[in-house]
């Protein structure tokens, strides 16, 4: 009896064994400290939040450097996917920093490896957000042309579905059009990005830097609109995405104000568009009144006809550019 006891209790811990071994082959269990590293970049995805851009780009870059030692070494195929994917994201999130900090060849560095992290994760509409966030780098610093081709890869990828990278691919195309001086196209893509908007699921609305809320929507609309020289539906999208914004989003605050003053130069009153943009960069922590916000304020002072630089408020707008190189 107890030898009979004692082959059972052998033959069960090796069945115990055996379904173990292979219960751990067909459900592999994710690496300590992957879950976290989800979640961190989850809450990165929700902006600044009052923070410098300085702060939260510190925090991303060691966050992701925590990402190194898993991705080294064999991890099964749904494991590295999702920590692929949660490189793309944090990759793509630093690179939306460092653009906003006006590093630009620092930004496309880290929009490469977003890319190539979202492409072998295999979630294609990581990889179109990764290239409409990307395409917003020449858009900002002056190569639309440039920043056109990405859209419309942008679009590609993200095929037809309502989804927050097809969305928003097609908001940045229309800008980009409309800052190559394609009104045509500019239109048609803000058409088709409305569709898309109307359609888009709710799980997909929030505000985030990784989906794409109506707040968002009208960002991006503000600035079409306001290139395209349409200051009432410029200044309707203004209104909106200033209702929607967080007393926090102290950028995007900023940038609406701006393209409010320049809705106001082109409707003829240079003098207020100054004023206001003056007020809007004096307004700003230390910190936020370079790289983005700047380059900005710039277009608009460029956009004043020479003739005018000797008058007051345009000597204070180029003092206040001055002063914040």
């Amino acid at each position: 009896m107890k030898r009979r006891n004692l082959l059972r209790g052998a033959l069960a811990a090796g069945l115990t064994a055996a379904r173990t071994d292979v219960d751990q082959i067909l459900s592999p269990g994710a690496p300590e400290g992957l879950a976290d590293l989800e979640a961190a970049a989850e809450s990165y995805g929700y902006g600044y939040h009052g923070q410098q851009p300085t702060r939260v780009l510190a925090d991303l870059v060691s966050d992701f450097a925590g990402l190194r030692p898993l991705l080294a070494v064999p991890q099964p195929a749904p494991v590295r996917a999702r920590l692929c994917r949660t490189a793309g994201q944090m990759a793509g999130m630093t690179a939306i920093v460092l653009h906003d900090l006006d590093s630009r060849r620092g930004s496309r560095a880290w929009f490469a490896t977003a890319a190539r992290a979202a492409a072998e994760s295999g979630d294609d509409q990581l990889h179109a957000w990764v290239l409409a966030r990307e395409a917003m780098v020449p858009l900002n610093y002056g190569a639309p042309k440039a920043a056109a081709g990405l859209a419309e890869r942008a679009r590609h990828a993200a095929g037809h579905r309502p989804t927050a990278a097809a969305t928003l691919a097609a908001a940045v195309a229309a800008r980009a059009y409309a800052l190559n001086h394609q009104p045509e196209q500019a239109r048609q893509a803000l058409a088709a990005a409305d569709a898309l908007m109307e359609r888009l699921p709710e799980s997909e609305r929030s505000d985030t830097w990784l989906t794409y809320g109506e707040q968002k929507h009208h960002v991006h609309l503000s600035h079409a609109f306001t290139t395209l020289a349409d200051t009432a539906r410029a200044s309707e999208s203004q209104q909106r995405a200033l209702e929607l914004s967080a007393p926090t989003s102290t950028m995007t605050r900023t940038l609406l104000n701006i393209d409010a003053a320049a809705c106001a130069h082109h409707d003829g009153d240079t003098e207020q568009a100054c004023r206001r943009t003056v007020a809007a960069l004096a307004a700003l922590p230390d910190g936020y009144r370079t790289g983005l916000v700047r380059r900005r304020a710039l277009d608009l002072y460029e956009a004043i006809p020479a003739q005018h630089h000797r008058e007051r408020a345009v000597r204070d707008l180029w003092d206040a550019l001055a002063l914040n190189p």
